[in-house]
């Protein structure tokens, strides 16, 4: 039986993050319906483009709602083509028999090149220059900050951490980190939040987004930064108070900040803080390498290869709820 898969990507999205050699692969293994408009899907346009489809492949922005689950009964698993599911409503699925999966972190490496590229420019005020020759003006010749001498605080220590930790000591720096879990890395020194922030010239969030890092940087944490020092977002928007970062820099207390993410649209940076000269705004490209997003494309196609040969997906989130998958290995066979 020819499974029939639906991919949310929009055209543009698919050039970017999908690829062709990934749906050349997903070609190999089911029946594949594209989504040719640019518009992003609602959950309505969703279910009316996805129906009769037994798997969907989800973008990052396309949400996972309850009534998608319900309205669609051919529906077998809902891949998410990135980490981040927190808009797919993972107990709808469940009570509907939907696996849900998710891939897995394919841009370690990405992520923590563009920290080190932040601190660079932060600490030199590369774009800055830049910015003024293209204007026809001789930029202002600034006093820089020299890394090998530096110290770069990380908040959340996971994969991300553990590379920017590796190559931060690569360049001389002295790292601290804050995790709730226990730290082994050579060259990197488990602190508190509070000594991180008051001993970094870089402080780096990479901490998860959850209801308890909600506005992890805030008005007390950022007055507890060392004056001068540079703040640097390369996790999730909500985890900075946006109008405190703002007071931060207006006070000068912060030199600058640099921000792949935030509150606007999709993690983007917020516009109030991207025009600002003292913040570097990126349009949430950490991941944004050929290399990154076709693990995380190939991911899905790996997951396709596991329901059509009758197995669990790797990056299932919820293997006790697929009582649709079961009916329809019952049927097959």
């Amino acid at each position: 039986m020819t499974m029939r898969v639906f991919l949310t990507h929009t055209p543009h999205m698919r050039a970017n993050y999908y690829g062709e050699a990934a749906l050349a692969g997903l070609r190999e293994l089911a029946e594949v319906r594209l989504y040719q408009s640019e518009t992003p899907l609602d959950t309505a346009a969703l279910i009316a483009q996805a129906k009769g489809c037994d798997i969907i492949i989800s973008d990052r922005q396309t949400a996972g709602e309850a009534a998608l689950f319900e309205a669609l009964p051919d529906l077998v698993a809902f891949l998410r083509c990135a980490m981040d599911i927190r808009s797919v409503d993972v107990p709808a699925a469940s009570r509907a028999g939907v696996l849900v999966t998710r891939a897995t972190a394919g841009f370690v490496d990405a992520v923590a090149e563009l920290a080190v590229g932040f601190m660079v420019d932060l600490s030199r005020g590369v774009g800055r220059a830049a910015a003024s020759y293209r204007a026809g003006v001789s930029p202002a010749i600034e006093m820089g900050v020299q890394l090998s001498t530096a110290t770069v605080g990380i908040i959340g220590f996971g994969a991300i951490g553990r590379r920017v930790g590796i190559v931060s000591a690569a360049l001389g720096m002295r790292v601290l980190a804050s995790d709730p879990a226990p730290i082994a890395q050579p060259g990197v020194e488990q602190v508190g939040m509070t000594e991180l922030l008051g001993h970094s010239d870089f402080v780096i969030c990479l901490a998860p987004a959850t209801p308890v890092t909600e506005n992890l940087m805030n008005a007390q944490t950022f007055a507890a930064m060392r004056k001068g020092s540079f703040f640097i977002n390369l996790a999730r928007g909500e985890l900075v108070d946006e109008a405190s970062l703002i007071a931060a820099l207006d006070s000068g207390h912060l030199r600058g900040a640099a921000l792949d993410v935030g509150r606007a649209p999709d993690q983007m940076p917020s516009p109030l803080l991207a025009g600002r000269p003292d913040v570097i705004a990126t349009p949430h490209i950490g991941g944004l390498t050929p290399q990154a997003t076709q693990h995380q494309a190939f991911d899905t196609v790996e997951q396709v290869a596991a329901l059509v040969q009758g197995r669990l997906p790797p990056g299932t989130v919820n293997a006790d709820h697929g009582a649709r998958f079961e009916r329809l290995l019952k049927r097959a066979s």
